[in-house]
């Protein structure tokens, strides 16, 4: 197992901290390191965190974390190539599902829940379908079955937000995530101040490289037409998002849902890609009622 000098933990070790608070382990995958984080109690069956396309462990907001780590076991990486984790990121989400499985096997976890957001609802979808035996229960927040439109897209919206965003003086996520009225935009600011509370052992940004990659895995994933296998995902599934989602459209979780034999959906009000970290206090109760189950 290789380990950060400055952060030698066991992979086993969990301390009840917060999100801010959490340090970044590595966990040897095969020959390469992960980078994680943990956070919450030691017990009951922990909640894996899935992240979205460029996302690193610093983009999850802390207050859905925390939240979620009052009641279980959450653990957050950057998969293969992502942030500080070692190798070259994969340009399919079936590799990246792949990577997530090896991960969960070298902590030794024999069953997890998944929280998979936007391409990691994508991969999320994949590690069920893969490894059954693996999930007991599954979040996917603005995020698509295989062969919905809108995935292959993504790199225009985040260029689009980047230039808006480059006009305005502000952050690409204000755009990204959050829709255009008064409330959603304090939101926004509200999340964007929450990200930056961390201040100490911060994650890695993603290289061109990951952004190219992860790309062209959305839009393959655009292009598949594996999602019949939906069909056969038993595990319970609780679908959110936000009611004008435009990295990820809205309408596609719907179709997620119907193609999910044991779905519940909610669609948030007022609120875009990022409705998770808007509705951050009604997100995390929803979930852990949804977990409680």
């Amino acid at each position: 197992m290789h380990m950060k000098a400055s952060t030698i933990m066991s992979a086993t070790h969990t301390e009840t901290v917060t999100h801010n608070e959490a340090v970044t382990r590595t966990v040897d995958v095969g020959g390469t390191p992960f980078a994680y984080r943990e956070v919450g109690p030691t017990t009951g069956t922990p909640l894996v965190l899935l992240h979205h396309f460029t996302g690193v462990l610093d983009d999850w907001d802390p207050a859905v974390v925390d939240g979620l780590a009052a009641a279980h076991r959450v653990v957050l990486v950057d998969l293969r190539g992502v942030g500080a984790s070692g190798g070259t990121t994969p340009d399919s989400v079936e590799a990246m599902a792949a990577d997530a499985i090896s991960f969960i096997q070298a902590l030794g976890l024999p069953a997890v829940d998944l929280l998979g957001f936007s391409l990691g609802g994508m991969v999320a979808q994949e590690i069920v379908q893969r490894r059954p035996d693996l999930v007991r229960r599954i979040v996917l927040a603005g995020t698509s079955p295989a062969g919905d439109a809108g995935p292959a897209d993504t790199l225009t919206v985040l260029r689009n937000a980047m230039e808006i965003a480059g006009a305005e003086g502000k952050h690409p996520k204000h755009f990204l995530f959050f829709s255009p009225t008064a409330a959603s935009q304090a939101a926004a600011d509200a999340f964007l101040g929450r990200l930056d509370q961390r201040t100490q052992d911060r994650d890695t940004a993603v290289t061109d490289e990951t952004i190219g990659a992860q790309v062209t895995a959305l839009a393959k994933w655009e292009r598949d037409s594996s999602s019949a296998g939906l069909a056969h995902v038993h595990q319970p599934v609780l679908v959110v998002n936000g009611d004008d989602d435009t990295m990820i459209p809205t309408i596609s979780s719907f179709n997620l849902a119907d193609q999910l034999p044991d779905a519940e959906l909610s669609i948030y009000p007022d609120s875009g890609h990022g409705a998770l970290f808007q509705h951050h206090e009604l997100f995390v109760r929803q979930v852990l009622d949804f977990l409680r189950d």
